[in-house]
């Protein structure tokens, strides 16, 4: 009986020294970041020796890897910046979308008034003995709980798909 309550205890401790930061991308050391770290694309031989492009300073390199304009390649747009001017052939769509009005410098504003809300929501959490989330912990009030969301939904007659 013994045994059983002290390995209960024992992996009520271990459990206690999870660490839950999985969204938590912050560098806390001063080795390099591994998110930094990518491995390059496939050295391709060119066409012609004598017609190479001129080297770009800052520019990218071919071999670089790009993941977003990769994906928005594969999937069959274009790859242009976040903040490049909407394409022709989408104009309708943001003007349907758009038809209440917008910002236009949504983005900025977005980040500028997360940032303030997160350093509101840090302000007495410094001290902690378990490690938590900081983007859990920041948004806990604003999340959802699918189980019992589902189960209001339920009560109040609207048919809503079984979760597992």
């Amino acid at each position: 009986m013994r045994l059983i309550v002290c390995a209960l205890i024992a992996v009520t401790v271990l459990a206690a020294c999870e660490s839950k930061g999985l969204r938590e991308v912050q560098n806390r050391g001063e080795g390099p970041d591994d998110f930094l770290i990518v491995p390059n694309k496939p050295l391709q031989e060119p066409e012609s020796f004598s017609a190479l492009p001129t080297p770009t300073p800052g520019g990218f390199n071919r071999t670089d890897q790009r993941p977003l304009e990769d994906a928005v390649a594969e999937l069959g747009g274009q790859a242009t910046s976040p903040n490049a001017p909407v394409p022709g052939v989408d104009g309708t769509l943001v003007n349907y979308a758009s038809r209440f009005g917008r910002e236009a410098n949504i983005r900025a504003t977005l980040a500028e008034a997360d940032a303030k809300f997160r350093k509101r929501q840090a302000r007495f959490s410094q001290i902690r003995i378990v490690q938590e989330d900081t983007y859990a912990r920041a948004y806990r009030r604003q999340s959802l709980r699918p189980g019992p969301v589902a189960d209001e939904f339920r009560r109040a007659g609207v048919p809503t798909p079984s979760a597992p």
